[in-house]
């Protein structure tokens, strides 16, 4: 009795072949169809396309949107497509270039759009939504805060050094026209970025635990320290500075701040209620960084030590 229950279950669960010498049968799955290729244009040119397959995970219930394969096409499309704005700036004879609005990859109407293709199989070609990026600085802002100067200060080198003047001359440009908004921190190393060939910074003598090395960009030190007693003159809020191991000639004692893209970074917060602007220049041996504001600020201006006028004969460190 117990050996025929046995027998019935198994039947009940277990199809029963034809043949025996056939082989098992296995269920099989319907496949689910894909829409079209999903084809994304800008300006109505073709700048990518993919289709459902290549970033589905199929289920028995259905296909999932694989979301990582997904988001590597989303900024895929976005880096095609992005443009970065440009702030207004005052060039070299004083007038005011105006800024250049920017754009990006709206996303959530580009999500929007492909979950329209990938679920409920609507247009596969769209063209690429995009939303305006607008600048930190227009020509509004910096017509006003040019009005005051708050803080200056001047060193010198000796222009006999050509790879050392040109990174100094580099670093210079990198914060030339730079805004530091009320409250903001401004950090050297995340303005100037890093130091490489690529952006032209070349192979010069910098100090490195008290002896003299070379590395590549040699020489913006100058531009940080300069950079450091102006905005101490202009009564701002010091972070983070750090002196050199052995003293450096074109400052006076104590008066350094040195750099470092893999070490010390020199910073200062913007204290006061209004925007201060940045103007750096290193030309003829000369380094001039200027701190300017509105005319409503109301700073505490610092006594900071004037550097020596006269070039060093050779200036060996960073």
């Amino acid at each position: 009795m117990k050996t025929f229950l046995v027998s019935i279950l198994l039947t009940s669960i277990i199809p029963i072949q034809e043949h025996p010498s056939d082989p098992p049968k296995h269920p099989v799955l319907p496949e689910v169809q894909q829409p079209p290729a999903f084809t994304v244009t800008h300006e109505g040119k073709t700048i990518h396309q993919i289709t459902g397959k290549d970033v589905s995970l199929p289920y028995i219930d259905g296909v999932w949107l694989d979301m990582a394969k997904y988001n590597q096409f989303q900024e895929e499309v976005a880096s095609q497509v992005y443009r970065e704005p440009v702030n207004a700036k005052i060039d070299e004879n004083g007038q005011i270039k105006p800024a250049k609005p920017g754009r990006e990859l709206d996303r959530e109407q580009f999500n929007h759009q492909f979950a329209s293709y990938f679920y409920g199989g609507e247009a596969s070609k769209v063209e690429t939504p995009l939303r305006v990026v607008h600048p930190r600085v227009d020509e509004e802002l910096l017509a006003s805060i040019r009005e005051r100067k708050i803080g200056q200060y001047v060193t010198y080198y000796n222009e006999s050094n050509k790879e050392r003047s040109k990174n100094v001359a580099l670093a210079a440009e990198a914060i030339d026209n730079h805004v530091v908004f009320p409250n903001e921190t401004f950090s050297f190393n995340g303005v100037v970025g890093k130091r490489t060939k690529e952006k032209g910074y070349l192979p010069a003598p910098v100090i490195v635990k008290g002896e003299l090395a070379e590395d590549i960009g040699g020489g913006i030190c100058q531009i940080s320290s300069t950079l450091y007693n102006a905005v101490d003159q202009a009564g701002v809020k010091i972070i983070e500075r750090y002196s050199h191991s052995r003293r450096v000639p074109y400052v006076p004692p104590g008066r350094d701040a040195t750099v470092s893209w893999y070490g010390p970074d020199f910073t200062f917060e913007n204290d006061y209620n209004q925007p201060i602007l940045i103007r750096a220049k290193a030309v003829n041996g000369r380094v001039l960084i200027n701190i300017f504001s509105s005319e409503t600020i109301k700073n505490q201006k610092r006594e900071v030590p004037e550097a020596d006028a006269e070039p060093p004969k050779e200036v060996p460190a960073d």
